[in-house]
C-alpha cells in the first residue's frame, strides 16, 4: 500500500510518504514444543515427541501471567519493525484463561507473527487483556501486514497503555486475518493511537465481535461469516463488503458508507486448525465446506468436520530437504510447516487427493533458480493453508500452481462437495529481495475457493529489491478452473491484468487492487491501443461470471500523467453480472483511471483526488 495519499476518515485528509526500511533483528529465545500423536478417541499412549522448532512458542494456564508477558514481549520487540526480516513465530496457547482483571495480559503481535488458541473451539482459550495490532506514527496501519489471531476468546481488561487498551485493536491492512476469535468486547481496526490513523485492511471470518466493531479509516475491509453483535459495524470508507454475517450493515452503495451486503457467502471452507484433544495430543481439524452459509462455524458446538491426529503430518523444517519433505508427501503423509524460511529449488509436489498444508508462524517458501515452490497435482480437496509465497531473483513461471492447465491435457478436476481450499495464502514478488515471476498464483482445477488471498508485487522494501525492471510480474491471479469462488481477493501492483478469470461459473465476493505505481511512461504500460491494464479481467470467452464489491485505484507516482482506460474488463453478455464497482484516484499526484468498466462509468484523476468513481451494477454492456 502507499503511504501518499489522503484518505476519507474522521479526521482531516493529509498525505503521506511511504518510508523504506529494514529492522535489525536481535536474538530472542523460544520454546520448544513437544506434541504427542495419540487420537482423540483412543486410551492415551506414551506421547512420541514432535520437534515443531524454536520458534513455535506453547504457553499454557499454570505459567505466570510476568513470564508469559516477557517472553511475548521480547518476541514483540523483536518483530514490531522487523517487516521484511526472515524471522518468525507462532505463539500457542494452550486451553486455559490468561491474564486476569487486576493482572491483565497484552498479547502485541508484530511481523511474522501468528497468535492461536489451542482448543478445539475460540471457548477453550481466554484471554484476560488483549491481543493487540496496532500501527505507528507517520504512516498508520497502512503497512502493518503478515500476521494473525484465531482461535480464542478475548475479554478486554485495560492495561497499562494509554491508548491501545479498553477495546481489543485490531488495526491492520493485508495479510493480517482475524479468524475464529469470540471478542466480548469493543473491537477497533482503526489505528485511533497514530498520526494519521490510516489502515488499509482486512479481513475477518467465523468470529464474533460481541462488543460490535469500529472501521473508521478503513479504504476497505470483508467480513465473512462472523456475528457482529447488537453493537453492529460502524464507519466505512471506499469498499466494505458483508457476507454471511449476522447484525451486518445493510447494503448502502454508492451512497452512505460503501456498503456491499450479501445475505449468505456462496461458498466456503474454514482454514485447518492445529489444537490439542482431551488426552492433550496435537491434532489438526480441517471444516467442512458449506454453501450459502451464513453466521459462524461453531456457534452451536464443534465446527464440523475432520479431526487428523498430528502423527498423519510431516512435521517440516527449514532444514529439511526438498527430497525428505516430497518422499512423506508421496508415502500419503500431510504437510505441517513450521515458522521459518524455506528456499526451494524444486517443487514441493501435492498429489493425493484432500491432502492438508499447513503453515505455521507465516511460513515462507521462496522460489529459487526459477523453480514453482509448490505445485498441486490434478486431484481434489487439497487444503492449503497459513503460507507465505516469495519470488526469487530467477523468474518462475508461477509460485503457486493448482492443478494443471486443462487447455494442455490437464484433467481439470473438482467437486462441490470436496473442494480444494486456499486460506491465508500470501504471494511477494520483490520487498525483502529482489523477485521475478510471472505470475504468482494460476488455479486450474475447478471448484477451488480462494479464502483471503494477497499476491504483491512490492511497491517498497529493501533497497535495490523494488522497481519496474527489478521486481517484474505479469499476473497476480490467473484462474483456468470453473466454479472457482473468491471470498477476500487482494492483487496489487501487477505490471498487467492483475487478475484474469478464463473459467466459467467463477464468483468473488470483495476484491481490492492498486495498480503499478512505477511503470516509467505510458508505452511501458499499454497493449493493443488501450492505455494501462485492467485490475480485473474476465475473459472474452467466459459465459457466467458474478463479483461483488471490487475496488481499484491509481497512483502512478512515478508519471503522474498515466492513464488507465479501465479498471475492469468484461464480456458482453448476460451471464456476467458485476455488483459495486469502485475506482478511485489516491492523491493530487495520482494518474488517471478513464473510465469503470468497458469504457464506461466516471473518471477517477486528481480532479477528484480520494472520492470514488462507481457503478452500482453491470451486465450486457450496461453500467448503472
Amino acid at each position: 500500500m502507499v503511504l501518499s495519499r489522503a484518505l476519507p476518515s474522521i479526521i482531516p485528509k493529509r498525505s503521506r510518504r511511504r518510508r523504506v526500511g529494514v529492522a535489525v533483528a536481535v536474538g530472542v529465545a523460544a520454546l520448544s514444543v513437544l506434541a504427542s500423536t495419540q487420537s482423540a478417541f483412543a486410551a492415551p499412549a506414551p506421547a512420541t515427541p514432535v520437534d515443531l522448532g524454536p520458534n513455535v512458542v506453547v504457553f499454557t494456564p499454570d505459567m505466570t501471567t510476568a513470564e508469559i508477558q516477557a517472553k511475548i514481549d521480547s518476541i514483540y520487540a523483536q518483530q514490531v519493525d522487523n517487516e521484511m526480516g526472515t524471522q518468525r513465530y507462532a505463539l500457542l496457547f494452550k486451553p486455559g484463561t490468561y491474564g486476569s482483571a487486576a493482572i491483565p495480559l497484552d498479547v502485541k503481535v508484530g511481523y511474522y507473527t501468528e497468535v492461536d488458541g489451542l482448543g478445539q473451539d475460540p471457548s477453550g482459550i481466554t484471554i484476560n487483556g488483549g491481543v493487540t495490532a496496532t500501527g505507528k506514527n507517520g504512516s498508520g496501519a497502512l503497512d502493518t501486514f503478515w500476521r494473525s489471531v484465531s482461535n480464542l476468546t478475548v475479554h478486554v481488561v485495560p492495561t497499562s497503555d494509554g491508548c491501545h487498551t479498553g477495546n481489543e485493536m485490531w488495526a491492520v491492512s493485508q495479510a493480517a486475518p482475524m479468524r475464529r476469535v469470540d471478542v466480548k468486547d469493543f473491537t477497533t481496526f482503526m489505528p485511533y493511537c497514530e498520526n494519521p490513523n490510516f489502515a488499509s485492511g482486512g479481513f475477518v471470518a467465523d468470529s464474533k465481535l460481541e462488543g460490535g466493531a469500529l472501521n473508521g479509516s478503513q479504504q476497505q475491509f470483508y467480513v465473512r461469516n462472523t456475528d457482529l453483535g447488537t453493537k453492529g459495524w460502524s464507519n466505512g470508507v471506499w469498499n466494505q463488503v458483508f457476507s454471511g454475517d449476522i447484525n451486518a450493515p445493510a447494503q448502502d452503495f454508492p451512497s452512505g458508507n460503501q456498503y456491499t451486503t450479501l445475505t449468505a457467502t456462496p461458498v466456503s471452507r474454514e482454514k485447518p486448525y492445529l489444537y490439542v484433544d482431551s488426552t492433550g495430543a496435537y491434532r489438526v481439524f480441517v471444516p467442512t465446506a458449506r454453501t450459502n452459509s451464513v453466521g459462524t462455524t461453531w456457534a452451536a458446538g464443534h465446527t464440523p468436520g475432520r479431526s487428523l491426529p498430528l502423527s498423519d503430518f510431516f512435521v517440516a523444517h527449514p532444514s529439511d530437504s526438498i527430497a525428505k519433505i516430497n518422499s512423506a508427501l508421496a508415502q500419503g503423509k500431510n504437510l505441517l510447516v513450521t515458522p521459518g524460511v524455506y528456499d526451494l529449488a524444486q517443487s514441493i509436489a501435492v498429489k493425493r487427493a484432500d491432502t492438508v498444508v499447513l503453515g505455521l508462524g507465516i511460513a515462507t517458501l521462496t522460489a529459487d533458480n526459477g523453480s514453482i515452490p509448490m505445485t498441486v497435482a490434478d486431484v481434489q480437496g487439497v487444503d492449503i493453508a497459513g503460507l507465505t509465497f516469495d519470488a526469487g531473483t530467477v523468474n518462475s513461471p508461477a509460485l503457486l500452481q493448482v492443478g494443471s492447465d486443462h487447455r494442455k491435457g490437464g484433467l481439470h478436476p473438482g467437486t462441490v462437495s470436496d473442494p480444494t481450499a486456499l486460506q491465508d495464502v500470501f504471494f511477494r514478488v520483490g520487498g525483502p529481495h529482489v523477485g521475478k515471476a510471472t505470475t504468482s498464483l494460476e488455479v486450474n482445477t475447478d471448484h477451488v475457493i480462494l479464502d483471503d488471498i494477497w499476491a504483491w508485487r512490492a511497491d517498497h522494501g529493501v533497497a535495490g529489491s523494488v522497481g519496474w525492471t527489478v521486481n517484474t510480474a505479469d499476473s497476480g491471479v490467473v484462474v483456468n478452473g470453473d466454479d472457482v469462488t473468491a471470498t477476500g481477493l487482494f492483487v496489487e501492483h501487477y505490471q498487467k491484468y492483475n487478475v484474469i478469470w478464463n473459467g466459467d461459473r467463477g464468483k468473488t465476493v470483495f476484491f481490492q487492487n492498486e495498480l503499478p505505481y512505477d511503470a516509467p511512461n505510458q508505452a511501458a504500460w499499454q497493449h493493443d491501443g488501450i492505455n494501462g491494464y485492467a485490475a480485473y479481467k474476465v475473459a472474452d470467452t467466459v459465459k457466467t461470471h458474478e463479483a461483488w464489491g471490487l475496488g481499484s485505484y491509481i497512483f502512478t507516482n512515478v508519471d503522474p500523467t498515466l492513464h488507465a482506460t479501465q479498471s475492469f474488463e468484461v464480456p458482453n453478455t448476460p451471464g456476467v453480472v458485476m455488483h459495486d464497482l469502485t475506482t478511485i484516484a489516491l492523491n493530487k499526484n495520482a494518474g488517471t483511471i478513464d473510465h469503470v468498466i468497458d469504457g464506461q462509468g466516471p473518471t477517477a484523476s486528481t480532479a477528484t483526488a480520494d472520492v470514488p468513481q462507481t457503478v452500482t451494477s453491470y451486465t450486457n454492456g450496461t453500467a448503472k
